[in-house]
């Protein structure tokens, strides 16, 4: 939910940003419009409570025939009230409706467009050079299906498309990756957190996904739950309804969650392999700040996540995401996107994204200020998940259809420097 006062203060401001995310402009008049007609509904309603109050004082004071027309009255004033009260909450939910559909505002300097605006940043490494190595680069299925770390033909029998086994090297491998992340946020100041997979309307919906992308979650309507795309969706709801103390700084937390996305209007893309799942395991950094350390924190989220990209030896750009890709809740989103060799392009690995205020809003999270209380700022950031698996596979595999594990992994493979077709390598 974005700032109704700078709404209603700096409405170009917000139009600017809907024109730069591609989306309806008009929206932000809907919104003000809604918002002067509810406050409207709730003052006439007001002023006839008040009315009706001093009123009935008038009927307990008076007798005989000038009380039964006083009665009579109040019954007409009454059935106003309820009447201006009706249209009051009518007004209210109308402007709630519009409110809730407009996105975030952007921050300065985002790209404006579509997924093709966005703007590379900078290239960290140097994407292998195959050739130079004597070899022809496998994909990560044919990798994983010889090394018996991937069976996608068994995860689509018992599930359908899009799911997968990870079997042997790919499920100690993953199990690796995560720990070694959880080990780095954990070194940055972040706190372990194992989260909650289902949850309730009210924390999907503070969040911001139940908008344009509602199609992308698994709702179980039994239960009026929703299984969580990111455990950044948990992370948000911690404090919910809550007044949280940053004045020892900002509040971190990373969780490690299985995580499900249904990939609708998906249908053609990445269907091979473990590139664009419905299910994977993620580990994900999530803080609250104060709104002046937004920025900064975000920057922070970002040396994370090249750290960890680092640690697994991966050539990597990171690229500036235009407004109209970014997701209602997010001002500012930068992504991580790694090499991967035989597609000769970049996939994005991670992503991580300013939310400002617009969740904390929603999901009634505030801090203590000398003024009172205000809301707090969100961030989120993914430092590793099954993803992952691709780029390691194919940028360490080696002529002898062996892969390399990279130094920083080493020790949570049991020492292991490779993983061949007969099993594991140490040496």
């Amino acid at each position: 939910m974005i700032d109704l006062q700078r709404l209603r203060d700096e409405p170009d401001v917000f139009k600017a940003s809907q024109r730069a995310r591609g989306a309806d402009e008009s929206l932000v008049d809907d919104v003000l419009s809604a918002d002067a007609a509810r406050r409207s509904a709730l003052t006439a309603f007001e002023a006839a409570r008040a009315q009706q109050k001093s009123f009935g004082k008038q009927v307990a004071q008076a007798a005989g025939e000038e009380k039964a027309a006083l009665v009579a009255e109040a019954q007409e004033l009454s059935a106003r009230v309820k009447a201006l009260q009706a249209d009051a909450d009518d007004a209210e939910f109308a402007f709630d409706t519009l409110l809730r559909r407009l996105p975030n505002l952007i921050i300065e300097g985002v790209p404006s467009g579509g997924e093709d605006d966005s703007v590379e940043i900078r290239s960290e490494g140097t994407p292998r050079d195959f050739t130079a190595d004597g070899f022809e680069p496998k994909d990560h299925v044919e990798l994983g299906e010889s090394l018996r770390a991937i069976d996608t033909q068994r995860g689509a029998k018992v599930s359908g498309a899009r799911f997968y086994y990870l079997t042997g090297f790919g499920a100690r491998l993953e199990l690796a990756m995560l720990t070694m992340a959880l080990d780095t946020v954990e070194a940055h100041g972040f706190i372990p957190t194992i989260t909650p997979t289902l949850v309730k309307p009210e924390v999907m919906a503070g969040t911001g996904f139940l908008g344009e992308h509602a199609d992308e979650i698994y709702r179980l309507e039994a239960d009026d739950l929703y299984l969580v795309g990111t455990s950044e969706v948990p992370l948000a709801g911690f404090h919910m309804d809550e007044i949280v103390d940053l004045s020892d700084g900002p509040k971190r937390y990373a969780g490690w969650s299985p995580c499900y996305r249904r990939e609708a209007g998906s249908y053609g893309k990445d269907t091979r392999g473990i590139l664009r799942v419905h299910q994977f395991q993620k580990v994900e950094m999530f803080s609250y700040v104060r709104t002046e350390d937004a920025e900064a924190e975000h920057a922070r989220m970002l040396a994370v996540e090249e750290d960890m990209l680092a640690k697994c030896e991966l050539a990597y750009r990171i690229v500036d995401i235009a407004a109209g890709d970014l997701g209602d809740s997010a001002a500012r989103k930068f992504d991580t996107e790694a090499w991967i060799p035989t597609q000769g392009t970049y996939r994005e690995l991670t992503s991580t994204s300013n939310c400002t205020t617009f969740q904390a809003r929603r999901l009634k999270i505030r801090e203590r200020v000398e003024s009172g209380t205000r809301p707090v700022a969100t961030l989120n950031g993914t430092v590793a998940n099954t993803r992952w698996l691709v780029a390691l596979l194919e940028n360490h595999q080696q002529a002898d259809g062996s892969v390399r594990i990279p130094e920083a992994l080493r020790p949570y493979m049991g020492g292991m420097t490779a993983y061949g077709p007969n099993g594991p390598i140490h040496s």
